[in-house]
């Protein structure tokens, strides 16, 4: 049986979340709520406690459980986190990272999915301030079921109104069925640059943080996906459960690559391999005074041309990257067909704002059918979800 977490704040539409934790049983999911210190004053934690089955949390500090600590143990179970009401603060504290009660210590713990349902005065929603957190919110991948405009506590029409129970639970169920839509499938990434040495100190390589991957990486973990990310050498912490390669050269990726490919599903190469490679690298710094005036400079090997000949398993799901400077579209339509792939994700690297080394991105979808989707500027998480449902499309059609 799943499990979601029930957040609930002290919202006047506090009464709603006992049918949305009823709703959720209905559909065979266990529920745990977790209620702030002021939802307490308005509805005892006993109700959804006797609702739920489970005790209902508030204390960061309450009865020990062993050796479990509880926001820790509880954020492994959970399938989805779900904030219904959710109040103007509570979700400033969530788009802060301020951690100063076991319902927001609990979202800094989690790994799942995050759904949260504003409930508020309109003037409090309106407030740019509100506005913003929930921007930002959505860039860090939280979803959001919006509120709509009605009748208020405050006895005015405005909006801010909780959305009905049935569009929470939609949406919810909807997540849930997107935190297993992988399983069973084995995911391989590549992420990050590569590095050539010339010599013990000095290598060839480029402006790629590896950003892309990792976000690919994490989302394809959040969908229930077997990922092995091989890795160039980046300052990122890779995403939990994944298992990690690391490497430093072109030579060394194709061979983890080619190695990883039997039983995999999907390959997503977003890797910035580097096309060249010194021609000789030697065993000790080379001096300045003894460098020659000319370094030899030739090409890497080509790994999607190489996983193209290497056999592989059928119905493997194959994605490539153009990072390009001019004529986005032209060029990776054309590495799309030379390299036989699935879908290319291509993006224009000369723009500051988006590309190498930023948390944004803007990036055009290219699959095989020549469809061709245009995401706009977004952060690389939302982008990586995109990526994750065009990859489960074509393995929907491939199979």
């Amino acid at each position: 049986m799943k499990k979601i977490v029930l957040g609930v704040t002290s919202s006047i539409s506090i009464y709603k979340a006992c049918e949305i934790l009823r709703r959720f049983q209905d559909n065979g999911i266990q529920v745990q709520v977790i209620m702030t210190r002021n939802a307490t004053r308005l509805i005892s934690p006993q109700l959804f406690s006797a609702l739920s089955g489970c005790k209902t949390l508030v204390d960061l500090f309450g009865e020990d459980d062993g050796d479990r600590i509880a926001h820790v143990s509880l954020a492994e179970e959970a399938s989805l986190l779900v904030v219904a009401p959710a109040t103007a603060n509570i979700i400033a504290k969530f788009a802060s990272g301020v951690a100063d009660d076991f319902l927001s210590t609990f979202y800094t713990s989690v790994r799942c999915r995050v759904l949260i349902a504003p409930a508020m005065n309109e003037a409090m929603y309106l407030h740019p301030q509100t506005q913003a957190n929930i921007r930002k919110l959505r860039g860090l991948g939280v979803e959001f079921v919006l509120p709509e405009k009605g009748y208020l506590a405050c006895k005015e029409e405005g909006w801010g109104r909780l959305a009905t129970p049935n569009e929470i639970i939609e949406r919810g169920m909807e997540l849930l069925r997107k935190s297993e839509s992988l399983r069973r499938k084995r995911i391989v990434v590549t992420a990050g640059p590569t590095r050539e040495p010339l010599d013990p100190v000095r290598f060839l390589s480029n402006r790629s943080s590896g950003k892309m991957g990792y976000e690919l990486a994490a989302e394809a973990l959040r969908r229930g996906g077997e990922v092995v990310l091989i890795s160039g050498p980046t300052a990122l912490i890779p995403p939990a459960k994944a298992t990690v390669i690391n490497v430093q050269t072109a030579a060394e990726m194709a061979r983890e690559v080619y190695k990883n490919l039997p039983g995999t599903d999907v390959l997503v190469m977003a890797a910035a391999v580097s096309d060249f490679r010194f021609e000789s690298a030697a065993p000790q710094k080379i001096k300045k005074s003894n460098a020659p005036a000319k370094v030899g400079i030739v090409r890497t090997e080509d790994i999607l041309t190489g996983v193209r000949r290497k056999k592989r398993k059928k119905g493997l799901v194959v994605v490539g990257f153009a990072a390009e400077t001019e004529d986005v579209r032209r060029n990776a339509l054309a590495k799309l067909r030379e390299k036989e792939l699935e879908l290319i994700v291509a993006n224009d690297v000369s723009s500051r704002e988006t590309g190498f080394e930023s948390d944004f991105n803007q990036v055009l979808l290219i699959d095989k059918r020549g469809v061709v989707t245009d995401t706009g500027r977004l952060t690389k998480r939302e982008i990586s979800r995109l990526i994750m449902d065009k990859i489960e499309d074509l393995l929907e059609r491939k199979n």
